[in-house]
């Protein structure tokens, strides 16, 4: 048992009984446990947040290349708009 597991069976010891504090106790720690368990899938690990970075780049470079060539081909439009 953990210190606070220890703490809360001491506090509970005194008004249920070793027993019923004891198996109350079991039962938070045990509860608490699956609830983690259920949760952590969703944390995101690190080989989560490096594809998000990689693939977060990639688009930055992509959408500043479009940009550029957009940027570009209406100068050259303008551009022969002025020549004709």
């Amino acid at each position: 048992m953990s210190v606070s597991e220890i703490k809360l069976y001491q506090i509970l010891k005194d008004r249920l009984g070793n027993k019923e504090a004891e198996a109350l106790v079991h039962f938070v720690s045990s509860e608490i446990k699956n609830e983690f368990d259920n949760r952590k899938e969703i944390f995101a690990t690190k080989d989560d947040v490096g594809n998000v970075k990689s693939d977060l780049t990639k688009s930055i470079y992509v959408v500043g290349l479009i940009q550029f060539l957009a940027i570009t081909g209406s100068v050259l439009a303008i551009i022969n708009f002025i020549i004709k």
